[in-house]
């Protein structure tokens, strides 16, 4: 303690330096000229050291802007390249539809056209036959299951020989014999309260007819009559049962 009080007021105790006073502004102010040259010679030596190592400034900026325009310009073709593929394929959609269109019509058409041709063959091996005059004929009886379960179409022509026959008037039923339960029960078509509903039937020469019926869809179809009435007869004239994917001609 004593050394350390010799040691401050002795003569060998520091000097004391008294410097004039100044304000913070003017130090920062003689400073920033330093900075300022500093900074620029850090970017000057940034930059030379960048063309020396081969990269320059300029012909990057402008590589730069070459590159964004041709990534516009390449969107923009893009753009229309897309429109273009979008049409094409409307386009294609639109020429598929049609020629699925026209195939379609085509086939109905040539069925059409066999059709026609075995009706051609058919009726001219009918008028050939010798036949009673008026006498009415069941030909072409099919009868086929539907996709909807239950439901059976019945397809038919009917016939009157001669070449003077005389107005057939009258109707035509249906009777489908089906297995439900273990038992055989029959379904007449056209059905109603009175259980004698009758489809009607008038033609001179031939008659196609198609008729749709519909059975319970847990029922098992045996065969179906077709029974067709004359006008104002009370007994079928023609009776004939066919039974499903069965052809009578």
């Amino acid at each position: 303690m004593w050394r350390g009080v010799e040691r401050r007021f002795s003569i060998s105790a520091p000097q004391m330096s008294v410097r004039p006073h100044i304000p913070w502004y003017l130090r920062w102010g003689m400073m920033l000229p330093f900075v300022l040259a500093a900074i620029a010679l850090a970017w000057w030596a940034y930059d030379n050291g960048l063309e020396f190592a081969g990269f320059h400034r300029g012909q990057a900026e402008q590589e730069l802007s070459r590159l964004r325009d041709q990534v516009a310009k390449l969107t923009d073709e893009n753009t229309q390249l897309s429109n273009q593929v979008a049409q094409y394929e409307r386009k294609i959609q639109i020429e598929q539809a049609s020629n699925q269109a026209t195939s379609e019509q085509l086939k109905n058409l040539a069925d059409e056209n066999v059709h026609l041709q075995e009706d051609l063959v058919f009726f001219q091996n009918l008028t050939a036959t010798s036949g009673k005059e008026g006498e009415l004929g069941v030909h072409r009886l099919t009868l086929e299951r539907d996709i909807v379960p239950g439901e059976y179409n019945l397809r038919m022509l009917l016939v009157q020989s001669g070449q003077r026959a005389k107005m057939f008037s009258g109707s035509y039923q249906l009777v489908a014999t089906v297995v439900e339960n273990g038992q055989s029960t029959t379904h007449v078509f056209p059905q109603d309260e009175s259980g004698n509903a009758q489809f009607k039937l008038s033609f001179r020469y031939y008659r196609r007819v198609e008729q749709s019926i519909q059975l319970p869809p847990d029922a098992q179809l045996e065969n179906v009559q077709v029974r067709i009435f004359e006008e104002g007869v009370t007994e079928p004239k023609v009776r004939q049962s066919v039974s499903v994917s069965q052809v009578k001609e």
